[in-house]
């Protein structure tokens, strides 16, 4: 994996102190015989033909009801992009911990904005959560004021447009396909996630430090953590270090194997939450990467689409849920009160990361205001 480093850049009329953002290259795929899952590969270069975004939609209905996993391609983002935003994560990470938390998450309020530095301890293991994340919110007014690190200022033209193309070239599509397979408006999901409303949508640069074996171990003793996502959309840009497995159907564990050029993309809790169950939000996992990419650090570039301050977390008056019988009559009652989606991400992020040590959850779950979602699977 290529270096990053922090140093002074000089201008040709002043010079002032930049951060150098150095290319950052994938590192070389395991050469382990893994189990992998077979996902479903969606090619989204044929969305806009004739009868396109119905074929997909097709080939998306099992990803999405059964496994809630799926992969894209051809999404008309260039692989260069890609790999500066990589570099503009790996580059933050090196920086001195006292400029990262210049801008910490604020847990208390459940906001996610901000970076969230790898503090907390693994119940009674001496061993520490080994992941940090910088999560930076849409470009859009109501963020204008949101504290930014000095890399995101330097870059944020770049970062803003990326972010914003994202959600309109990969989220907004899949919102399509998923609607046109409940037989909804082709746009009733994508404006429930509108880019342009408030919501905790985010990009996200995360880290998997390196460990050694006895500290994966010790900490996977405690808890592999297997979890579901928060919001309703989680997308994952391919960067070639093994780790992250889901639960199939079958109830197995499988690696998801990282896909050149591709998006690694899963259905999450609000989603499953606004289409009663129909939407399956897949439980996963990150565990020890294999033994020839023990030493090397598991950089991450996500993006996250969550329902807003104006999405009712109620069903989706779908023809397909009534079909199934899974509408109930206060589902349909549009004056029933319920949770907004950024209320109920907001107490989710609260109640998992407003803490200083990682607890056991087993047979636990977290409520609210009616919405319930299993806290911790095997």
């Amino acid at each position: 994996m290529a270096p990053s480093a922090t140093e002074p850049f000089e201008s040709q009329t002043t010079t002032t102190n930049r951060v150098l953002v150095k290319p950052w290259s994938r590192p070389q795929p395991t050469t382990e015989n893994l189990e992998w899952a077979p996902l479903v590969k969606i090619d989204l270069s044929r969305f806009d033909e004739p009868g396109g975004k119905q074929e997909l939609a097709k080939q998306l209905y099992d990803a999405v009801t059964r496994v809630g996993f799926w992969v894209v391609v051809n999404t008309g983002i260039d692989d260069e992009r890609v790999l500066k935003q990589f570099s503009i994560g790996n580059t933050f990470f090196k920086e001195p911990l006292e400029e990262k938390c210049k801008n910490p998450c604020n847990f208390a309020e459940g906001e996610y904005f901000g970076y969230r530095e790898n503090s907390r301890w693994i119940g009674d293991t001496r061993v520490k959560e080994n992941i940090e994340m910088l999560n930076i919110p849409k470009a859009i007014p109501t963020y204008e004021n949101e504290p930014k690190h000095e890399i995101v200022k330097e870059n944020w033209e770049e970062i803003s447009k990326f972010h914003r193309d994202v959600w309109e070239k990969v989220a907004r599509k899949l919102f399509v396909l998923i609607a046109i397979i409940l037989e909804l408006p082709e746009n009733y999901l994508a404006d429930a996630h509108a880019y342009d409303e408030d919501s905790d949508d985010h990009l996200r640069y995360m880290i998997y430090n390196v460990r050694t074996q006895e500290e994966w171990d010790r900490a996977q003793a405690y808890s592999k953590g297997g979890h579901t996502d928060f919001g309703s959309l989680t997308l994952l840009f391919s960067q070639h270090v093994a780790g992250l497995q889901i639960r199939t159907p079958g109830g197995k564990w499988q690696y998801v194997k990282p896909i050149e050029g591709g998006i690694t993309c899963n259905a999450a809790d609000t989603l499953t939450f606004l289409t009663k169950g129909f939407v399956k939000s897949t439980v996963h996992r990150v565990v020890t990467p294999p033994a020839d990419q023990l030493n090397i650090a598991r950089l991450g570039l996500l993006y996250f689409s969550r329902p807003g301050d104006t999405t009712p977390m109620r069903p989706v008056p779908s023809p397909v849920l009534d079909r199934l019988g899974l509408l109930t009559p206060e589902d349909k009652d549009l004056n029933e009160p319920v949770v907004s989606g950024i209320e109920y991400v907001r107490a989710r992020v609260k109640d998992v990361h407003h803490k200083t040590v990682v607890d056991k959850r087993e047979g636990t779950s977290f409520e609210f205001r009616g919405l319930k979602v299993q806290n911790y699977y095997d």
